[in-house]
C-alpha cells in the first residue's frame, strides 16, 4: 500500500467521513460535504473506495468550485486510490452570451 493510499484509509476512518459513509450506503443517496483544499482528494477517495466496496458500478461525483481544482483532483485521485477512474468533465470555457464558441478539444471531452 503506498503512503498515499495509506492517508487514504485514515481520512475514512475518521468519524465525519463514516457518516458520510452511512449516508451514502442507501441507494440513490446524494451527500453534500466540504473540506479544506489539501483534504478534498483524500476525502473523495475515501468515498469512492467505500463506495466500491459496495457495489463496483458505483460512480462517485466530485463537484469543484473551478476547472483547475477539479484537475487538481483527478491528478491526485489515482495515487490515492489506484483501482479508481477519473473523468473531468470540464467547463464551456465561454459564458453564455459571448458570441464564441468552445474549443473542439473541450466539446470532445464533454462528450466523452
Amino acid at each position: 500500500m503506498s503512503s498515499l493510499s495509506a492517508l487514504s484509509s485514515h481520512v475514512a476512518a475518521l468519524p465525519g467521513t463514516q457518516r458520510l459513509q452511512e449516508a451514502l450506503s442507501v441507494p440513490g443517496a446524494e451527500v453534500a460535504a466540504t473540506a479544506p483544499p489539501g483534504a478534498r482528494s483524500a476525502l473523495i477517495a475515501a468515498l469512492a473506495a467505500a463506495a466500491s466496496e459496495r457495489a463496483a458500478t458505483t460512480p462517485v461525483l466530485a463537484v469543484t468550485a473551478t476547472g483547475r481544482e477539479a484537475e487538481d483532483v483527478a491528478t491526485a485521485i489515482p495515487g490515492l486510490l489506484p483501482s479508481a477512474r477519473v473523468a473531468v468533465f470540464p467547463s464551456w470555457e465561454t459564458l453564455p452570451h459571448e458570441r464564441l464558441s468552445p474549443s473542439s478539444d473541450t466539446v470532445g471531452r464533454r462528450v466523452a
